[in-house]
């Protein structure tokens, strides 16, 4: 089984922002890779956020995770999975706003971004369904429920 090693950066602290060990337990459960690995994760603030946010996808505000795939130049092998950025005011509202528990939408949003960097994505309606259910199975054996099940069932009514 391969080994993920995680680099935590606390740009910003909060209560609700979980300690390290489970940060490391969520990331290394959504590696599915066959090789060791790192990834970096920095908790940032909503500032920090919006910033790498706006510079990096174009798009005004903060959001709650953004995941930056490493990209080794040809002819080097590095153990780098890349960098997660988890805004942790974004991830409290977020988790508030929708009524789920605040620490399994902090493990949803590391899952999803260790999914972003190993090549998931969501943007066609296939692939979201394929990323969407390798997130439930991955937070099913943390021990948390369908992350989506809230949303259709407010979308629904």
């Amino acid at each position: 089984m391969s080994r993920l090693t995680v680099d935590l950066q606390r740009a910003f602290e909060a209560p609700g922002v979980p300690e390290d060990p489970a940060f490391e337990h969520w990331a290394g459960c959504a590696w599915l890779g066959d090789t060791d690995s790192e990834v970096t994760i920095r908790i940032v603030d909503a500032d920090e956020s919006a910033a790498l946010n706006g510079q990096y996808r174009g798009k005004n505000g903060p959001t709650n995770v953004l995941s930056f795939p490493f990209e080794a130049p040809a002819g080097i092998t590095v153990p780098l999975a890349g960098d997660l950025i988890i805004c942790a005011p974004v991830v409290e509202k977020e988790a508030r706003d929708q009524h789920k528990e605040l620490k399994a939408h902090w493990a949803h949003m590391v899952v999803h971004g260790m999914l972003h960097l190993q090549g998931y994505d969501h943007i066609e309606d296939n692939d979201a369904e394929v990323m969407e259910a390798l997130e439930v199975r991955l937070l099913k054996q943390l021990g948390y429920g369908n992350p989506y099940e809230s949303e259709e069932a407010e979308q629904d009514s």
